[in-house]
């Protein structure tokens, strides 16, 4: 067979051959674009809520009387269609001042990469539900723990790899907050709805909501049951006593009605005497614990001598 005397040459795109450096820098930069609303999706699982709130008819109020200031940022998806990254507040605020059309900046991210900016960028709020905080913590660190797999990025994400650290102390860094505690709030994610909502209107603590997540969903749903009818929530104890039982297999509505039940110790009924009324009898700046020990002995004192009466 005869061999092919074809020679192969590595020239450049026909575009690059009539266009200037400038011409194709300018291409690359990213430009703010006004785009539909309705061609703008919500990211998936969008983890943080959008409210109808006095601070959105605020910001709608300004996007109508001055526009949106801060772009938003979207990618385009393969449809044509884009997505929202980084703006839904500003995206809603401006469906509510009769907008058409938003400003945004179009970036080429990867699902992760989006991510990875969605998140932080609404991490920046001033208040943050328990709920928010869960679902965007546990987005994030999936995101950065398969960035970490890859091995052919030259990125932060490699550094942290063969550091050995893990996602999550490494988000605990970036937040401020400690491992342990990025992990129970993605411990959040397990409960229930009624009982993450609880959690979010802070009738179930932090910690006792961290414990009740580890307990099976059917079993989550008869301590909520039982917390509506008993109208009582569990104290961090009562939580880790419920957690402790159903690993055993042996939490079932009885045993979560009768922890309910236990007394807490601040529900206990405190005694208190005014501190002026018991000062003549103490040194200045004698200790509470000291004073309280003082009068017990003084109450056991009074009470022997009472019975010696007595006799």
């Amino acid at each position: 067979m005869a061999k092919s005397n074809e020679i192969k040459l590595n020239l450049p795109p026909i575009d690059d051959l009539f266009s200037t450096q400038e011409s194709r820098d300018d291409a690359k930069r990213e430009k703010v674009m006004d785009i539909s609303l309705s061609e703008i999706n919500d990211f998936p699982n969008h983890p943080f809520k959008v409210k109808a709130d006095d601070a959105m008819l605020e910001m709608a109020d300004s996007v109508k009387r001055y526009g949106v200031l801060v772009p938003a940022l979207v990618r385009q998806k393969p449809d044509g269609s884009y997505e929202m990254v980084a703006g839904h507040r500003r995206k809603i605020a401006s469906e509510l001042a009769g907008k058409a059309e938003i400003p945004c900046i179009i970036r080429n991210l990867t699902d992760d990469e989006a991510t990875i900016i969605m998140v932080d960028s609404n991490l920046q709020r001033e208040t943050i539900l328990p709920s928010e905080k869960a679902f965007a913590y546990k987005m994030k660190l999936e995101a950065m723990k398969r960035q970490g797999k890859r091995t052919d990025l030259t990125s932060e994400p490699v550094a942290w790899k063969l550091k050995g650290k893990e996602s999550a102390a490494i988000l605990g860094e970036q937040l401020g907050e400690s491992k342990d505690t990025i992990r129970r709030y993605v411990r959040l994610t397990e409960l229930i709805s009624p009982i993450l909502d609880m959690a979010d209107n802070g009738k179930v603590a932090f910690r006792p909501a961290v414990e009740i997540s580890y307990l099976p969903k059917e079993q989550q749903q008869a301590l909520y049951d039982t917390m509506q009818s008993e109208d009582c929530t569990p104290s961090l104890a009562q939580a880790i006593k419920m957690k402790q039982f159903a690993q055993e297999g042996r939490l079932n509505e009885d045993v979560i009605l009768s922890i309910l039940a236990e007394e807490k110790p601040n529900q206990k009924e405190q005694f208190r005497i005014p501190r002026e009324r018991i000062n003549k009898y103490f040194a200045p700046g004698t200790p509470t614990q000291k004073i309280e020990d003082t009068i017990i002995k003084a109450l056991e004192l009074y009470k022997k001598r009472q019975r010696d009466m007595e006799r």
